[in-house]
């Protein structure tokens, strides 16, 4: 089937510092919340951490040659903060600052446009002691850090997003430990909820003063399906939509927050005003990371949260169990469309699926399920702008595979192979297939 997309449309790939980069004592960084959390026993499904993951640090001149092979518009990487500052405040590390502009270097080297999250979830564990983002100050901190970057990497670096995923950050690491920092505290995780998103605004407002031109987001969304038309599964699934969406969107897309948790944020009302005006800060696109639908009906009676998960059927699965349904994306579009009449440009900062064969005796990767998701997602996208949503382009998750959060090396996300003894790079069968579209659309479109 064709795939609808304009010849202006932007490719990209996307990957995070703690997941790619290794090295993680070397060059005066600073301890993450990443590395003490897989320091405990069972947190990683596999016992590993991202102490090595992909030796970025040290081949990333291979890393840009693969996207350079791609031929992709931009790359979308991550800066680790306790890189910059290994404590998370005061003057800037040199040596990671050198890292980032030989990075930087590179892909303008290879005419690629850098695309720079501030935040991708390896906050300095020295700023977690003090109570990490429950405590305001980590997003005064925060700005103060993006600063630094922007002072140094804004002659280079084309587009900025300060927080990757802020649901993600505050609900699986806050409220549901299962990512770092690994705190449960359900509803009470709802200040870091607001901080993180105080951080965005904050850090936005730092960047544009050092004249920063590109701005955005990348929020993960996902539409919530009820599992039936009763009352109490809608009613759930409502509830989980602004939990999920709504609690990290409308404060930056509308000024405030769903109701009934203004009230639950930290502050008074005044202060929470104040707050929002920073955080609904102009943007120059809006990043939505897409994977899966949700299907949410409601809980037992003894249940802990206010909705329950049931498993989406009818769909190909990944090896990761999550249902392969490209028209969510496109139905999340039109719903961003129709739910915020003043939605900046969107770009898709990460979509993406594992599936994880390996190379054939031959040395060949023959991954034909990726080539068939990315390519009824970039479908997805071409019906979402036929809708008349202004979607502006598409970064894969991921460039290579890495370490995967709390999963380890247990599922593999790339176009690229990564043998994690011996750090080869073997390019898959989507890779090619991705650089062939990537070629064929700027020719003439999809």
């Amino acid at each position: 089937m064709t795939i609808n997309l304009p010849p202006t449309f932007r490719f990209g790939a996307s990957t995070a510092s703690y997941q790619i980069e290794g090295a993680v004592a070397e060059g005066n960084r600073g301890p993450s919340i990443w590395d003490t959390f897989c320091a405990e026993d069972g947190r990683i499904i596999d016992g590993s951490s991202g102490a090595v993951a992909c030796d970025h640090y040290h081949r990333y001149a291979e890393d840009v040659a693969l996207l350079k092979g791609l031929g992709v518009d931009g790359y979308r990487f991550s800066i680790a903060w306790s890189r910059i500052q290994p404590e998370g405040t005061g003057r800037a590390n040199s040596e990671g600052l050198a890292f980032y502009d030989r990075l930087l270097d590179e892909l303008l080297a290879a005419g690629i446009e850098p695309m720079a999250t501030l935040y991708h979830w390896d906050l300095p564990q020295a700023l977690e002691d003090e109570g990490g983002w429950l405590n305001r100050d980590t997003a005064e901190r925060f700005a103060e850090y993006a600063a630094l970057c922007g002072m140094r990497f804004g002659d280079r670096v084309t587009q900025w997003i300060p927080v990757n995923e802020p649901n993600v950050a505050s609900l699986m690491g806050y409220a549901l430990g299962m990512h770092a920092p690994g705190k449960t505290l359900m509803f009470d995780a709802l200040p870091a909820s607001h901080h993180l998103l105080l951080g965005h605004g904050l850090a936005a407002k730092a960047l544009r003063a050092t004249g920063a031109k590109s701005i955005g987001t990348a929020n993960n969304h996902a539409p919530m399906w009820p599992a039936s038309e009763e009352p109490g599964d809608v009613s759930a699934a409502g509830m989980f939509d602004d939990i999920w969406n709504n609690l990290f969107a409308d404060p930056i897309l509308l000024g405030e927050y769903p109701t009934g948790f203004a009230e639950l944020m930290p502050g008074s009302s005044d202060d929470l005003a104040d707050d929002l005006a920073v955080i609904s800060g102009p943007l120059d696109f809006y990043g939505v990371n897409y994977y899966n639908p949700y299907l949410v009906a409601a809980p037992s009676a003894d249940a802990e949260m206010p909705f329950a998960y049931r498993e989406v059927e009818g769909y190909p699965m990944t090896d990761f169990n999550w249902p392969v349904v490209p028209a969510g994306l496109t139905e999340q579009l039109v719903h961003l469309r129709d739910r915020y009449p003043d939605l900046p440009p969107v770009v898709i900062t990460e979509s993406g699926c594992a599936y994880n064969t390996g190379p054939d005796a031959a040395g060949v990767v023959d991954d034909q399920p990726r080539i068939d998701y990315l390519a009824s997602h970039l479908r997805a996208v071409g019906e979402a702008i036929a809708a008349g949503v202004d979607v502006r382009g598409y970064y894969t998750w991921s460039l290579i595979d890495n370490f995967e959060w709390s999963e380890g090396f247990t599922q593999r996300f790339g176009l690229v192979h990564v043998d994690y003894a011996t750090q080869k790079r073997t390019p898959k069968k989507s890779y090619d297939w991705y650089a062939a579209t990537i070629t064929s659309t700027r020719a003439h479109g999809g």
